[in-house]
């Protein structure tokens, strides 16, 4: 490897999620913030989430003025 133009590499980075867990890893970054986790995602907590379907498109007929 060439000297001088690799990023410094922490091999203790800290990634911190949105729901309060947080873990070590190796990364060119300190800290890193992601908005899921394993702790929190729903493949892997095994909970469904409702999506809103009826209200997105009832949202987009007013939006655009779509008549049925």
């Amino acid at each position: 490897m060439k000297d001088k133009i690799h990023p410094q590499y922490y091999t203790d980075a800290t990634v911190t999620c949105a729901c309060g867990n947080s873990f070590t890893i190796g990364s060119s970054k300190k800290s890193v913030r992601v908005e899921m986790c394993s702790k929190c995602h729903p493949f892997y907590t095994g909970e469904r989430r409702l999506v809103d379907t009826a209200g997105r498109v009832e949202r987009f007929k007013r939006r655009y003025s779509i008549k049925d």
